[in-house]
Formats: structure tokens, C-alpha cells, sequence
């Protein structure tokens, strides 16, 4: 299994999806990390760029995001990404919390009234 988390410099899970720096993607095994990437984010909104296929591609099916928008999410889950969302801390440790059980989809989007630019 392979899980994105995307992420600001600090290791955080970045609060909104498409402007993070970049994606931590974990391979687990036996619910051990056993390998890690990073993935760089594209420029831009994340719903139109092509993160989504990139991680799929990976084989990537779970997505821990912080604040993630409607089309985010519906593109991720069209490239057969699972979004968990309203993550938020240090990506290894929720990371952990999520494998033990203790993380569920907080089921809110990100509703963009903060000056978004993607046109929705």
C-alpha cells in the first residue's frame, strides 16, 4: 500500500492541498513503513494539475490532505486515491495514528472562499 501526505518544508501536512511544497509518499508493509519519496508538487491548483495521475501512477491509494477542495478531491478519487481529510500535524505521526486506526475522513471540503484562483 502506498500513502500521500502533502507537506510544507516542516514535515506538516500542509492545510491546503493544492499549494503545498510537495507530497511524502509512504510504502507499507505488514503496516510498517518500509520505504519513503518525496514528490514534488506541480505549480498551481492541484485539481488541474496532474498530481493525481503522477500518484496514482506511483500506486499511491490513500491521500492524508489537510484542507482539500470539492474538484481535489473528486479528481483523486476518480485516479482511485482514497482522500482522508482534516489531517493535520506531523506527517510521520499522523501517518502512524492513521495505520493504527485512530484517523478518519473528517468529511469537510475546503470550501475556497480564501482567494482562490482557480475558478471553480
Amino acid at each position: 500500500m502506498k500513502i500521500a501526505v502533502p507537506v510544507k518544508s516542516t514535515n506538516q501536512i500542509d492545510a491546503h492541498f493544492g499549494h503545498c511544497e510537495g507530497y511524502k509518499v509512504f510504502t507499507i508493509e505488514n503496516n510498517n513503513v518500509i520505504a519513503e519519496e518525496n514528490v514534488p508538487s506541480p505549480k498551481g491548483c492541484g485539481c488541474k494539475s496532474d498530481i493525481a495521475s503522477v500518484l496514482h501512477q506511483k500506486g499511491v491509494t490513500v491521500m492524508l490532505a489537510g484542507g482539500i477542495g470539492d474538484g481535489a478531491v473528486q479528481v483523486l478519487s476518480s485516479n482511485g486515491i482514497q482522500v482522508v481529510r482534516n489531517c493535520k500535524g506531523d506527517a510521520n505521526a499522523v501517518l502512524v495514528e492513521y495505520l493504527q486506526g485512530n484517523i478518519v475522513d473528517g468529511g469537510v471540503n475546503c470550501s475556497h472562499d480564501h482567494n482562490h484562483q482557480c475558478s471553480h
